[in-house]
């Protein structure tokens, strides 16, 4: 019986390997022709991409020592790009070189397509204000999307802190729970938080830390939530609790911003009905009234 199972399974595995290098043969070469002789890999899209990008942003960075600038100007600038998440060296460069190239390029843009012909000193004026000014509004604009981003992420992380928290974890281990668990549902969040449990760790206090970040974000949400924080820490309360009223608190202020939006609908509605719609309803229901009496003082005129 031993002998006859042996054997079966012998035979099982010579069909398996004969199937396997009959309908795999040529990914098989290939594979075994790749580990003799190993050949860099192809690129894919993603990576050209970055790749791409990081080329144009280190040939921005070379324009970013023709504009003069002085140091609160730059630690300005360096805090406006951390609030809009960039904390590369070159973030700065890029920023500053972005404000020299794209005046240069909407000139150009302007020269090619003809529009300098009407007025060239006034085209060229306007691009390059337009261009010097473009970048400081999309960062704001960055940074005004990505404190949105927080302000709506904040109860659901305010929520994974209690749960964990309250599962008997401390504040700190919660942190860094609820930056591993969260940071594909609510980045932003989680990426603020990370430089808090980083920070924590190099030996910096906790409420110094929490301070910093509620300085980052400049959210009010976030620096309530701070100053609730180094509260609880001061006089030892309870912090579950008090994660668990603010973030309630948070989800009833969206209520009521989302009621306030909908009470200023009609408000808002005046003007379309008026300057669009009104005038339509009037054309035809007053319209054809309009054209009859015009005919009655032809027929009235004649007579």
């Amino acid at each position: 019986m031993g002998i006859a199972i042996f054997t079966f399974a012998v035979i099982f595995l010579l069909i398996v390997s004969g199937g396997l290098l009959l309908f795999y043969r040529e990914e098989m070469l290939q594979r075994i022709s790749e580990a003799i002789n190993p050949r860099p890999k192809q690129k894919s899209l993603l990576t050209a991409i970055q790749q791409t990008g990081l080329s144009i942003g280190g040939v921005v960075e070379h324009f970013e020592n023709v504009l003069p600038k002085s140091q609160a100007e730059v630690s300005v600038a360096l805090q406006r790009l951390q609030r809009a998440g960039y904390r590369d060296e070159s973030a700065i460069k890029i920023f500053y070189g972005s404000k020299v190239l794209v005046p240069l390029l909407l000139c150009a843009l302007a020269l090619i397509t003809g529009v300098c012909a009407m007025s060239p000193f006034f085209v060229y004026i306007l691009a390059l204000a337009l261009g010097f000014i473009a970048p400081d509004f999309w960062l704001g604009r960055r940074i005004s999307t990505r404190q949105k981003r927080i302000r709506r992420g904040l109860p659901d992380v305010l929520d994974l802190l209690v749960i964990c928290i309250e599962a008997g974890l401390s504040l700190d281990q919660a942190t860094v729970r609820t930056t591993v668990e969260l940071k594909k549902a609510q980045p932003e969040m989680c990426d603020e938080l990370g430089i808090v449990v980083l920070e924590q760790r190099a030996g910096r206090p906790r409420g110094e830390a929490w301070r910093h970040m509620s300085e980052r974000t400049d959210v009010d949400c976030v620096r309530n939530l701070v100053s609730m924080l180094v509260q609880a820490e001061q006089y030892g309360t309870s912090v579950a609790k008090i994660l668990r009223v603010h973030g309630d608190t948070l989800r009833t202020q969206r209520v009521q911003a989302v009621e306030e939006a909908a009470a200023k609908t009609s408000v808002k509605l005046v003007f379309p009905l008026v300057l669009f719609i009104f005038p339509s309803l009037f054309v035809v229901t007053l319209g054809p009234a309009f054209i009859s009496m015009m005919e009655s003082f032809k027929v009235l005129n004649q007579h």
